[in-house]
């Protein structure tokens, strides 16, 4: 009996450590931004570019509701959804330069769920950062922005990263914060971008 009850002690915690586990591997990253690195190294310096994104970003989505997604401010522009699927995209050219990953691409993301988009888009974001940090100019300077298009393939260097899918994802990302603001639903006061911490 003894035995028994230790067995399913045991199988309880194992049980209770994989729902903690699966529970914390679904949060989203970037309530917080990371801690600073350690120097001014090239690689740590887009870093924390990058991670600036990801905190705007998941402020900018966080609260958003179903029904102001397709709010646009005129009749010729994007909607905040659209909006969405566009920073995703962006999201991901920026995480494949920081890898050599060609950007091949992909179809069926217009109708991804909001927190799907947002699921995606900070993951995307977060190992782009992870994937750079650490990197020497060295290493900064051979990584390229690279398109496959059927047969045809083309190669940028990361310097049009910087002023390109980088920068217009932060600004589309201000865009959002407008658009929800003037859809009545602005984001939250508790994020500060200057210090990149939350209150709780």
């Amino acid at each position: 009996m003894k035995c028994a009850l230790f067995l399913l002690l045991i199988m309880s915690n194992t049980t209770f450590s994989q729902s903690k586990n699966l529970i914390m591997s679904d949060t989203l990253p970037y309530y917080n931004i990371p801690d600073s690195p350690n120097d001014y190294g090239a690689g740590n310096i887009v870093s924390r570019m990058i991670d600036g994104l990801g905190y705007r970003y998941y402020w900018a989505t966080e609260g958003l509701m179903e029904e102001n997604l397709n709010y646009k401010p005129s009749e010729d522009g994007r909607t905040i959804r659209e909006t969405l699927v566009h920073i995703m995209n962006l999201s991901r050219t920026t995480m494949n330069a920081t890898s050599n990953t060609p950007n091949i691409r992909q179809n069926g993301e217009e109708d991804l769920s909001l927190y799907e988009l947002r699921r995606l888009t900070l993951n995307f974001v977060s190992q782009a950062s992870t994937n750079i940090k650490g990197k020497s100019a060295e290493e900064v300077e051979s990584l390229k922005i690279i398109f496959e298009r059927a047969d045809r393939r083309s190669e940028f260097p990361f310097w049009n990263l910087l002023n390109g899918p980088l920068a217009d994802a932060m600004y589309h990302t201000g865009q959002v914060v407008a658009f929800r603001r003037a859809a009545g639903n602005p984001v939250s006061s508790k994020m500060n971008v200057f210090t990149g911490k939350t209150r709780d």
